[in-house]
């Protein structure tokens, strides 16, 4: 029985990683170049496959083939590790999302862990080490600013964005990702509570902090993950490039899909705390967790989830081809002086509404 639950978990980690978290990346990849040169009235990727679909295919074949130069004057042996650590972290935490409901009476997540929120956070707050130390063993001026910078910048957000979740836990009472979805499908999403029990006035004022949550958690995880506008480590009219301006070929391609493995991880939390998972609005086709479902509804729950993820990865597209850089006080400033307190007055709120509801 072990041997078959560690092959059944292989397949997970091998389809889930490999089949589909990879070619999301190489494909968002895509999708922000299509995107950006639709805003920007311009020709995106349209050569290379129909519509440009084989350009990440030939992009990846370019970063393998081409020659992996290390300059003379690096920490070789950190040079090297830098790349690692930032792509393992963001792979790593998709062990704990629940991508579907159940298929063949197999449940859809990797690891079905009672703390994932914690684990997600312990392990994705790794990534910030492999940033500075591609800052540091550069020993280039530019790369070591981009790696101080991101330690502020991740090191601040995270605080908010592990704040910025406390009301959810409160009105989930569960740290098990899989039964908050559960609850949601049953009982109505957090951002859209019009169905079973959550469509009441407890639920209609707990609205309020739900919103507030979601926008900080957005916020924050758009800092964590440089994306534009807080791609301060990666300023390019500043930096270069910021801390992979030293870099090439393959350890550079590492850098890219680390970023969007974090990207498409951090909608899929999104999509789990706020948006149901992989639950259908108004309760259709909901499970509840207590009984085997067909294996068409498994299928139709699993396309729900990244259907949901994909319109994140577009949102995250749009907010960084449509807004400006912030200035790094500008950043610091938000993370500490604004969204810290709203964080802490927000979860003093759901604790009230809670309260006065009960």
């Amino acid at each position: 029985m072990d041997f078959i639950a560690l092959a059944i978990s292989a397949v997970k980690i091998v389809g889930l990683v490999f089949l589909v978290i990879m070619p999301m990346v190489a494909y968002a990849v895509w999708a922000e170049r299509r995107v950006s040169a639709l805003i920007q009235d311009r020709v995106g990727p349209n050569r290379v496959g129909f519509q440009g679909l084989l350009q990440p295919v030939a992009d990846g074949l370019k970063f393998i083939l081409k020659e992996d130069f290390t300059p003379k004057n690096v920490r070789t042996g950190y040079y090297w590790l830098a790349p690692a650590l930032t792509m393992v972290p963001a792979l790593l935490t998709c062990a704990v999302l629940p991508f579907g409901s159940q298929l063949f009476g197999e449940p859809m997540v990797i690891a079905n862990l009672n703390a994932g929120p914690l684990f997600i956070f312990a392990i994705a707050s790794l990534s910030v080490y492999g940033i500075v130390l591609a800052g540091w063993a550069s020993n280039s001026k530019y790369p070591f600013l981009g790696g101080v910078r991101s330690t502020s910048q991740m090191i601040s957000y995270e605080i908010s964005l592990g704040l910025s979740i406390i009301p959810v836990l409160m009105i989930l009472g569960d740290l098990n990702l899989g039964r908050m979805v559960q609850d949601q499908s049953v009982n109505g999403w957090l951002m859209l509570p019009l169905w079973g029990d959550r469509f009441s006035l407890k639920g209609l004022l707990l609205l309020v902090p739900v919103v507030i949550s979601f926008v900080v958690f957005t916020v924050s995880m758009f800092a964590e993950t440089n994306r534009l506008p807080f791609d301060l480590p990666e300023c390019e009219t500043e930096l270069v490039a910021g801390y992979h301006t030293e870099y090439s070929s393959m350890k550079f391609a590492l850098f890219f899909l680390g970023e969007y493995a974090a990207m498409i991880i951090g909608s899929g939390l999104a999509v789990t705390l706020f948006f149901g998972g992989w639950s259908l609005p108004f309760g259709w086709l909901s499970w509840d967790g207590k009984a085997d479902i067909p294996w068409w509804q498994g299928l139709i729950h699993m396309a729900t989830f990244f259907g949901k993820v994909v319109v994140f990865i577009l949102f995250f597209i749009w907010v960084r081809w449509s807004l400006p850089r912030f200035r790094f006080d500008q950043l610091m400033r938000l993370g500490w002086v604004f969204f810290f307190e709203i964080a802490v007055i927000n979860i003093i709120l759901t604790a009230g509404i809670m309260m006065l509801v009960k």
